[in-house]
């Protein structure tokens, strides 16, 4: 009986769907997290009787034929890229992202790693870092007696000192661009490395070439929805149940038919 097989691929893939929605509801705080969305496809089909064949009987055309579907199967996990909004937090070292792009950070394997979030250190060195400890491209080193840095939206660093009326220019901060975001592979901790599928980065300035501006001052909220997604999450709890009811009543047609005498 098909249905036992058909329903567990249903199961399964309702199962797959609490997973998003569940790491969707784990990041509701994080910084520059993009909610997710489980996407599916049928499997194949058993073709009982094609479409447009013909009959033995009288050559009569079949209009419809006789396809038998096989199951659900999950296609990807893709990335809602809507921007989520904007909180003050006054530091000098947040900063926010309006509009595309990604902060460039140098990853302990020497790759480029990509994130949105703004939430970035000042290292012992003075170097400007991630909240892991990650250098952000490109370098560039905070002095020791600064009394406060100034990002302006198109990314150039400048601090100012107590000896000083006019600002120092300490660096630029760039940004990068993809041809398909949803592309980038997430590694955690908020970053992500290029693929094949997301193209080269392009870095260009902030505010350049269709890509975003910076904010200091501000970060950038998780975009989860959670109204949203406790409905999926309702949705997905019922298309559950109602696989595991198919494979109920086919374990009892079963049952009937071996208590035939």
């Amino acid at each position: 009986m098909r249905a036992l097989q058909i329903a567990a691929t249903g199961m399964s893939a309702q199962q797959t769907r609490v997973e998003v929605v569940s790491n969707n509801l784990a990041n509701m705080s994080t910084t520059g997290y993009n909610a997710r969305r489980a996407e599916f496809a049928d499997l194949h089909y058993q073709q009982a009787a094609r479409p447009g064949s013909v009959t033995a009987a009288d050559g009569t055309v079949i209009p419809a034929g006789v396809q038998l579907g096989l199951g659900v199967r999950p296609t990807a996990v893709s990335v809602n890229l809507q921007q989520g909004a904007l909180t003050p937090t006054g530091g000098d070292l947040d900063i926010a992202i309006e509009g595309d792009g990604y902060l460039e950070v140098t990853l302990p394997s020497g790759l480029s790693g990509y994130t949105r979030d703004g939430g970035l250190k000042r290292s012992p060195d003075g170097l400007i870092v991630t909240s892991d400890g990650y250098p952000v491209v490109p370098d560039i080193t905070i002095p020791d007696d600064a009394r406060s840095i100034l990002i302006s939206a198109g990314g150039e660093v400048n601090a100012y000192f107590n000896d000083r009326v006019e600002p120092e220019l300490l660096g630029q901060l760039t940004l990068a661009g993809f041809s398909n975001e949803k592309g980038l592979e997430a590694i955690g901790s908020n970053l992500f490395i290029e693929t094949a599928a997301s193209g080269g980065a392009q870095v260009v300035n902030p505010g350049q070439d269709g890509l975003g501006t910076l904010r200091q001052g501000y970060l950038e909220e998780s975009s989860v929805d959670a109204v949203r997604e406790i409905t999926e999450l309702i949705k997905a709890q019922r298309g559950y149940e109602l696989n595991a009811k198919v494979i109920t009543a086919a374990d009892q047609m079963l049952g009937a038919t071996t208590q035939v005498r």
